[in-house]
């Protein structure tokens, strides 16, 4: 082909593309950088919807407040969100979150920004992302920093959709280490929760009252490390998510799902293939709950779940709630019905590997292999 017919092909597709109303690519999405010693609220501030703040490595003594739609992201464990020095005033501690019944106190469902404002900061949580009942926030993305010490929560969102949490460490908070209501469509992906006082990972419709199940919309729990915690990953009076491929080792206990007599039940969702390990710390109960210690997976008025696939061993303890995988008697009248246990491996448990509590119907234990359950002969 001559150089003057490749100009020629070359003018005819410019024409068509022209014809056709070929728009040209998007302009990428602004950037900005926050240094230590500067303000990361500022930077949040100042962003345009899809902006993307980059805080640098450093460590950074500040709530942080979203109320729009952007991205922050750090530099792994180099990048550390603390509390301010100089604190606000503590809210009132939350109620324990495996409270089958009780809903722990919530940061804020705010009418407004300013409020959201005002309840980020009571709250003593690292980040908000905080929407309306009118207006949700969408397609916030966290990436790779740590939130470390505060009086609450790591990270606290409320009135989100598509949020997304990735390669963030949250430890050694007061209540949650990450964690969602009022949302739909969360992703929580390759994240490490370690040492919170309560759960390190927390899904609930709302944690300021009782009542049936919200539908998360396919809510995503996945490859996270969670180590340390009260429970590792509490999931409330929610439905239509997963939980899959996490390590969950050290807690007082492996992943409880929680409901009540409210309708829509919770569950319709999916546990599986986690490793749920020697999770014996030892917690002290309350007026709800009994002490935890050697738990890997509880059901309590859940419906129509899946637990397949895992590996729960070595979780020894002498709760009412110890033992491999539990369907538990719930404390408000909830049971358990239609839950599927099916191909997992649970060893090494006590009092039993396998029990089924209570008065549900329609729970299947199929193709497990364990030694001991209660009652006899689900092995």
């Amino acid at each position: 082909m001559t150089n003057r017919q490749i100009k020629s092909l070359m003018c005819i597709a410019v024409v068509m593309a022209a014809g056709l109303g070929v728009a040209a690519p998007p302009a990428a999405a602004a950037g900005r950088r926050v240094h230590p010693g500067d303000s990361i609220q500022d930077a949040v501030n100042a962003a345009r919807p899809g902006d993307i703040i980059t805080v640098m490595p450093g460590t950074y003594y500040e709530n942080v407040l979203i109320t729009k739609r952007l991205t922050l992201r750090g530099f792994g464990a180099s990048t550390v969100i603390r509390p301010p020095v100089t604190q606000a005033a503590p809210a009132a501690p939350a109620a324990p979150d495996a409270q089958a019944g009780a809903g722990a106190a919530a940061p804020g469902a705010p009418a407004a920004p300013a409020r959201a404002a005002t309840a980020c900061s009571q709250a003593d949580t690292g980040i908000c992302v905080m929407g309306t009942p009118e207006q949700s926030v969408d397609e916030v993305k966290i990436r790779s920093l740590a939130v470390s010490g505060f009086k609450r929560n790591g990270i606290w969102a409320s009135y989100t959709d598509r949020l997304s949490v990735e390669r963030v460490i949250s430890e050694k908070n007061g209540t949650w280490g990450i964690a969602q209501e009022r949302s739909t469509r969360g992703v929580f992906r390759g994240n490490i929760a370690r040492d919170n006082t309560e759960s390190g990972i927390f899904i609930a419709n709302t944690v300021a009252r009782e009542g049936g199940a919200t539908d998360t919309l396919g809510a995503v729990i996945r490859r996270n490390v969670l180590t340390g915690n009260r429970i590792g990953v509490t999931v409330r009076r929610v439905r239509n998510l997963s939980v899959t491929g996490n390590l969950l080792t050290g807690n007082c206990g492996g992943v409880f799902v929680v409901g009540d007599e409210g309708e829509p039940g919770a569950g319709a969702m999916t546990i599986r293939n986690n490793r749920i390990h020697e999770n014996n710390k030892f917690c002290k109960g309350n007026s709800r709950l009994p002490d935890i210690q050697g738990v890997g997976i509880v059901l309590t008025g859940a419906e129509e779940t899946v637990v397949r696939g895992n590996s729960i061993r070595g979780n020894v303890g002498a709760s009412p709630l110890s033992g491999g995988i539990l369907l538990f008697k719930s404390f408000v009248g909830a049971t358990n019905t239609d839950n599927v246990i099916q191909d997992n491996v649970v060893r090494d448990n006590q009092p039993a590997d396998l029990a089924n509590q209570g008065t549900g119907t329609g729970n299947r234990f199929v193709g497990n292999r364990c030694g001991t359950s209660v009652p006899a002969g689900m092995c």
